[in-house]
């Protein structure tokens, strides 16, 4: 791991003449969260992997958290690591970032792929998700943790595998309180400003998700990818949030196919 000059941890694998492509990992996860996809991109491409601010190794941020602040931390370690403009890669809430960086900073996007993300929630849902942040900033991480691993992974996931379970609360529970709290207050709040943005995006994106997913259902996908132009949309049959740990496969190739295809 490297170290930038604000505290992100981040690291740099594959070629280093290949297409520069940054992960962007979800909510009170971490850079580890890629860790099996990581032999098939790292192939071809130049990836830098990285924690959220307040998040794995990362300090916090010096200011309050914004998608516009993730997109910044962005900005900043693609002109540190000089790699210029990348293929994006986002799940949940770093679908969101990506979004934001395409908007803040289009000249250092490739490309979008946009994982497990919400977009318009509507009212009820809305309430919901902020009732959840609120408890987030008041209680913390712990708060939310058992409910949370039912919404992300199947049944059947939970009562047979221990161990990526237990990772992904170890990977939670690490992340910075102050950081967390905020960070599920911009998941909540910050994906009304991607909402039919103007002026709309005209990258190359794919948007995927799984079709058991409660938070970022696949008519959300549908309708991020109908406001982007020549956007390409998947549904995932059977998983929840986590399909992407639960069977890896199921996202790695149609991501290769997508970015040889830009």
């Amino acid at each position: 791991m490297f170290k930038a000059a604000d505290g992100t941890a981040y690291r740099l694998d594959g070629p280093e003449d290949g297409p520069p492509l940054v992960l962007i990992h979800g909510l009170g996860l971490s850079s580890s969260l890629w860790q099996a996809h990581l032999p098939a991109l790292c192939a071809r491409y130049r990836v830098l992997n990285y924690d959220l601010y307040g998040h794995g190794q990362s300090r916090p941020a010096e200011r309050p958290l914004s998608l516009s602040v993730f997109a910044d931390q962005i900005a900043r370690l693609l002109e540190d690591t000089a790699l210029g403009p990348a293929h994006l890669i986002g799940f949940s809430i770093g679908g969101m970032i990506n979004r934001r960086v395409a908007m803040d900073h289009p000249h250092l996007v490739r490309s979008l792929a946009i994982l497990n993300s919400p977009h318009d929630r509507g009212a009820q849902m809305q309430r919901e998700v902020e009732t959840r942040a609120r408890k987030a900033l008041d209680q913390g991480a712990e708060a939310t943790l058992k409910a949370a691993l039912e919404r992300w992974f199947t049944p059947e996931f939970l009562a047979s595998n221990t161990d990526i379970p237990r990772q992904v609360a170890a990977w939670r529970m690490q992340a910075d309180r102050a950081s967390y709290g905020q960070s599920a207050w911009v998941l909540a709040h910050g994906v009304r400003e991607l909402i039919r943005p103007v002026p709309a995006l005209k990258v190359p994106s794919l948007v995927m998700t799984c079709a058991e997913d409660v938070g970022s259902i696949p008519q959300m996908s549908r309708d991020i990818a109908a406001e982007i132009a020549g956007a390409e949309c998947r549904i995932i049959p059977r998983f929840k949030h986590l399909g992407l740990l639960e069977s890896p496969e199921a996202f790695t190739q149609p991501l290769l196919d997508f970015l040889q295809s830009v």
